[in-house]
């Protein structure tokens, strides 16, 4: 193995000069920063990894923590993959010209075991990825004293650690709005996520928002599910066996895997969509366009989210002492047919943000007004957008 002093012997300059020529810092004529580097080339000597992590005090490794759900097998999204996929690339992209490495682990859920081995992770990385806000705030707390910590999918009003999440109040506000101003939906069932997850919690507060600025709106049953296709299937028997003799108007559904499930099972019901009963998602994962009818849904930026939060993570490792910030990003209102719009129908229009729904350094006074919820004058028939090429 060709070691740092094979190189200086060769290049004829001390092991220090070496160093400094590897970590790329100044104080090394051109020239001779040059021909050690031929040398490097020609031995092809690799820096040793652990010496240079020791030699920084950094193990240049980011931990990034998956919350596993409990799907089965053959679920669209087992263990949430498509979701953790996607924000992994982001990951992978803030990383990629930085030589870091990801340690990947996994999280049963809420249970107390899983949070005390997020403390023996905190021993092996320089800072800890949160894939999904689902720890406690006093155990990201002590956690954040040991390592930098930036939570993905995090509840934006969180104060001990960073936050990146997307604008999940906003989008939902935007997709009932339009639910009920283009199509006239009035009586909505809807699917929820667990309360302890903060992407359910601030879908629920768009979702309630929009109900108290149109009275005749109410929702009529609830189911509360595990952002699974499976159970969006169980939420659908609930719905028949409690309303099958009066339907709701449309299912609001927290993420797109339930409403597939919803889906599933109306359609085996004989119910149709949007003929009986509209049927909405959250997310904009892949399937959903496949469904039948394609879903409408809201876009979030996962991609965005896991590159958004690394960055903030890598910064927080460079520059410690910061104090902890929400970054929230913005969502995109995804219009298709399965919520009365057209056959064919595939339009993507931004949501503005509703005015006081969200703290943090992307906080806007924008008014309160989101994309597909147009106010109509009155007298006038409700927008419905025109068809476009899928």
């Amino acid at each position: 193995m060709v070691t740092l002093y094979d190189v200086a012997r060769e290049a004829g300059v001390s092991t220090a000069t070496v160093s400094r020529v590897v970590h790329g810092q100044d104080k090394v004529r051109e020239s001779t920063r040059l021909r050690v580097k031929q040398v490097i080339e020609h031995l092809g000597y690799v820096p040793d990894g652990a010496a240079q992590s020791l030699s920084r005090r950094r193990k240049e490794i980011i931990g990034f923590v998956c919350v596993e759900s409990h799907a089965r097998q053959y679920d669209v999204e087992n263990m949430n993959l498509l979701y953790y996929d996607e924000v992994m690339r982001g990951v992978g992209a803030a990383i990629s010209d930085r030589g870091w490495s990801l340690l990947i682990t996994y999280l049963g859920g809420e249970d107390e075991r899983d949070f005390g081995r997020l403390r023996t992770l905190s021993g092996k990385v320089d800072g800890i990825l949160i894939g999904q806000g689902v720890v406690p705030s006093p155990v990201l707390a002590r956690l954040a004293e040991r390592v930098p910590v930036v939570v993905i999918a995090g509840s934006p009003a969180e104060r001990t650690v960073d936050v990146v999440t997307a604008d999940n109040r906003s989008g939902s506000a935007a997709l009932v709005r339009h639910l009920v101003e283009a199509h006239g939906r009035r009586r909505l069932f809807h699917v929820d996520g667990a309360p302890s997850v903060a992407d359910a919690r601030e879908r629920r507060l768009g979702l309630e928002r929009v109900l108290r600025a149109h009275p005749g709106c109410r929702i009529i049953g609830s189911y509360q599910g595990e952002f699974s296709v499976q159970s969006g299937v169980e939420a659908g028997e609930s719905l028949l066996s409690r309303h099958r003799g009066a339907l709701p108007d449309a299912v609001v559904a927290a993420n797109d895997q339930m409403a597939i499930g919803v889906l599933q099972t109306l359609a085996q019901a004989g119910v149709t969509v949007p003929g009986d009963v509209a049927v909405v998602g959250f997310d904009d994962i892949y399937p959903g366009s496949l469904s039948d009818p394609p879903l409408t849904t809201v876009h979030q930026p996962m991609r965005l989210l896991g590159e958004h939060a690394c960055i903030r993570l890598l910064d927080c490792i460079t520059r410690p002492g910061q104090r902890p910030r929400a970054e929230v990003l913005p969502t995109e209102l995804v219009l298709r047919s399965s919520c009365g719009c057209p056959p064919g129908t595939m339009i993507r229009e931004p949501v503005r943000p509703l005015r006081g729904s969200r703290p943090g350094r992307q906080a806007s006074g924008l008014p309160e007004a989101a994309s597909g919820g147009r106010k109509q004058q009155p007298g006038q028939p409700p927008r419905v957008p025109e068809p476009t090429a899928s």
